[in-house]
């Protein structure tokens, strides 16, 4: 039961009600910068037979030796489209592949390229995470696309950080930086310090309200991306959604810091989730509303999850 409860909980992260879309996989490479491109999912919400379980974005980087790839879909068969989409720009091979946490539509394409990658890298509370539930997923994952993604084996990473490094792929300058668990156990983002690219995944947002979990921290969450706005990020790509500048992370780390705040003081007050509920509203959705999609549809969820984590 703990295993599906948790499997539920990751996938209703991306099951943003009001604006959940059955959009048929679309893998077109945009180019973002010079060298750095991205393949943004079209499909928002839970997978379907319809999407196939296309329901995240990720990114490469065209190194002189190779391709970096950050996160590498549901399945294998979403992995093996986007190594043909990545095909389309350049004819090098990914050689190294980033899993910035353990959610399965950011890592269960990893077997796609087992043929090529040298390096598979991750944190290592991510690894120990997809390890104790990548079964799990597949068979969820199947099921609840009706088979439609395919046959999928798990390749887990073979390096595994327990702190940032820096690195140099290709000659591209890289740093990883650990996002401190706020959004899941292990986060891990990844900076271009040259050209001022953040790498997100589910850390970081563009048109919806920041993903927040209740096996992640949502106080260390604050603090990480008031610690990535301080970067100046240029670009900042996310794993749902476009591209948004450094703009959309103050944003974030301001409007999750006032609701977490806002439901702090009214728990403290006596006040219950549906009364608190009424408070952030008003308080806060004339600035907050007309900035997120899901503002409507996510507000009572992110009211309950932090009144029983303040509890």
């Amino acid at each position: 039961m703990k295993k599906l409860f948790f499997i539920l909980t990751v996938l209703l992260l991306t099951n943003h009600s009001a604006w959940a879309k059955d959009v048929k996989p679309n893998f077109v490479v945009t180019k973002i910068a010079e060298n750095v491109y991205s393949i943004i999912s079209p499909n928002i919400g839970l997978p379907t037979p319809e999407n196939k379980g296309w329901n995240s974005n990720v990114h490469f980087v065209i190194t002189q030796t190779g391709v970096l790839l950050f996160d590498s879909g549901s399945s294998e068969s979403i992995g093996n489209n986007i190594k043909k989409a990545i095909k389309t720009v350049t004819d090098m091979p990914v050689r190294w592949l980033v899993n910035s946490h353990s959610h399965a539509d950011h890592w269960l394409g990893n077997a796609a390229f087992s043929d090529t990658v040298i390096e598979l890298i991750a944190s290592e509370q991510t690894v120990s995470t997809m390890k104790k539930y990548g079964k799990d997923d597949v068979k969820f994952y199947t099921k609840v696309t009706k088979g439609t993604i395919g046959f999928t084996q798990l390749r887990y990473p073979n390096v595994l950080l327990k702190q940032g490094q820096k690195r140099n792929f290709g000659g591209v300058d890289v740093e990883f930086i650990f996002g401190d668990s706020g959004h899941s156990p292990g986060d891990l983002l990844m900076w271009l310090p040259k050209q001022k690219i953040i790498f997100g995944g589910d850390v970081l947002s563009s048109d919806w309200m920041p993903m927040i979990t209740d096996h992640g921290n949502i106080p260390n969450l604050i603090d990480s991306l008031h610690e990535f706005a301080e970067l100046s990020p240029e670009i900042v790509l996310t794993g749902h959604g476009n591209a948004t500048t450094g703009k959309s992370v103050i944003r974030d780390a301001e409007f999750l810091a006032s609701v977490w705040e806002q439901v702090g003081s009214d728990h403290k007050k006596g006040l219950e989730p549906n009364e608190i509920l009424m408070q952030v509203k008003v308080k806060l959705g004339p600035k907050y509303q007309p900035l997120y999609k899901d503002f409507e549809s996510e507000i009572e969820r992110y009211v309950e999850l932090m009144y029983r984590l303040q509890q």
